[in-house]
């Protein structure tokens, strides 16, 4: 459905998770959606790269964002991972998201390639994600080998000539740069929104340059929400207490792949912290400071008091 009122603050990015076999976790996903929105997530978004997309089938990839819509509830906007190996694969995921009552939708170009696209086949894959979503559609803009990094002003033509293309997640380096060519250089209403990543990294800078919101991975969903909340407040003594609070967690997660669902499992969220294609490499040493990262951490979260 389309929103009049511009999407902004934190679309929180859930996990999938896994059972211990391998298998995906349908319950263990429906308290994540929970989760997040209980932690006061503006938005959802699922599912992406911290969501482990590329290790889904496209059959549970249309089985979680039916539960993701349905858990939900309509609750806070449900955006939607439509990025595919090709347009018409995108466009069958942003026909599913229609039909399940996605409040939006978005993607990067394809991600298996063995060159640049040329600006042509952008938009002709972005065309048909717009003709099969018909809702709002965020560009996500990161770098390769899986992204595909855009300038500025092709972000603002896809904004401009797709019709449903409104939104941007900016996440090339350095992204702050970029946000503010995005921000100042487009015409009225050519793009109504840029949102951050990288967990919330840049936020501070971003929130300064006019930055829409963020999209994090979700396992300190309640913490970034204070963040930002402290950000949209004026606050910036606050704002700058939780980022340093934050950051031992952003420089541990940056180094360990799957830390976002041992986040999940020690907050008692999800049964197991499995991901596909490799284990999270966790000896002694790691798993204390992680403990000691997220006691410090735990009064500034709401999830579970």
């Amino acid at each position: 459905m389309a929103h009049s009122n511009p999407f902004r603050g934190i679309f929180t990015i859930p996990s999938t998770p896994f059972r211990p076999d391998g298998a995906i976790d349908v319950p263990g996903f429906r308290r994540i959606v929970d989760f997040c929105v209980d932690c006061g997530a503006h938005g959802l978004v699922y599912p992406v790269n911290a969501s482990e997309f590329t290790s889904l089938s496209d059959a549970e990839r249309f089985e979680l964002v039916t539960v993701l819509v349905e858990q939900n509830a309509g609750r806070v906007p449900a955006i939607v991972g439509v990025a595919g190996v090709a347009r018409e694969v995108a466009a069958s995921f942003a026909a599913h998201a229609r039909e399940v009552g996605a409040d939006g939708v978005i993607a990067m170009p394809p991600y298996v390639k063995r060159a640049p696209l040329g600006e042509q086949e952008l938009l002709a894959y972005y065309r048909a994600i717009s003709d099969a979503a018909r809702c709002p559609i965020f560009i996500q803009n990161y770098g390769p080998p899986i992204g595909t990094d855009m300038r500025a002003d092709l972000l603002l033509r896809l904004c401009r000539e797709v019709e449903w293309v409104q939104y941007v997640k900016e996440e090339t380096t350095p992204s702050t740069l970029k946000l503010t060519q995005l921000v100042t250089a487009g015409d009225a209403g050519e793009c109504r929104g840029v949102f951050g990543g990288a967990g919330g990294r840049y936020l501070i800078e971003e929130h300064r340059r006019g930055s829409a919101g963020n999209m994090p991975g979700c396992h300190v969903t309640d913490v970034v929400v204070a963040f930002w909340d402290a950000l949209e407040a004026g606050d910036a003594d606050r704002a700058r207490h939780i980022y340093k609070e934050l950051a031992p967690l952003f420089f541990f997660e940056q180094q360990l792949s799957g830390c976002y669902k041992e986040v999940l499992y020690r907050r008692g969220v999800i049964d197991c912290a499995l991901k596909r294609n490799g284990a999270m490499p966790l000896d002694k040493v790691a798993s204390r400071y992680l403990d000691e990262i997220l006691a410090a951490l735990a009064p500034l979260m709401t999830w579970g008091r």
